[in-house]
C-alpha cells in the first residue's frame, strides 16, 4: 500500500511539474510510466553517478546533484512516450521543481501522521 502511495504522489508531482515548467509536456499514461521510470533510475543509477561525480558535487557543495537529476529526467524523456522535456535547462527547472513538489507532499504526508 505504502509503495502505491509513493507512486501516485510521484506521478502526482510529476503532472504538477508539468504543469507549471514551460517545455514539459505529459500525459497522464506518460506521467504514470515515467513515475515508474524514474523511481528505477533513481534507485539503480543515481547512486552510482552520485559516487562517480562525489568531487564535483563536493566542490559544487551539491549542486552538481541536479545536474544529474535533469540528465535522468532528459533520459525519461527519451525513454517514455508521452513525456516530453524541450532540453536541458528545461529538464533542470523541472527536477527542482519537481524536487520542491516532492518535498512539500512528503512533508505534508509526515506531518499527518504525527
Amino acid at each position: 500500500m505504502k509503495l502505491f502511495f509513493h507512486w501516485f504522489i510521484a506521478t502526482l508531482s510529476i503532472g504538477i511539474a508539468a504543469y507549471i515548467v514551460p517545455g514539459v509536456s505529459v500525459t497522464l499514461a506518460g506521467a504514470v510510466i515515467a513515475a515508474v521510470v524514474l523511481g528505477a533510475l533513481n534507485l539503480f543509477i543515481r547512486p552510482v553517478l552520485l559516487i562517480l561525480t562525489l568531487p564535483i558535487t563536493i566542490v559544487t557543495l551539491g549542486l552538481f546533484s541536479l545536474v544529474i537529476n535533469a540528465c535522468l529526467i532528459m533520459l525519461v524523456s527519451l525513454v517514455v512516450p508521452g513525456f516530453f522535456v524541450s532540453g536541458f535547462w528545461t529538464a533542470l527547472l523541472f527536477a527542482l521543481v519537481l524536487s520542491v513538489i516532492n518535498w512539500v507532499f512528503h512533508a505534508w504526508n509526515h506531518s499527518s501522521h504525527a
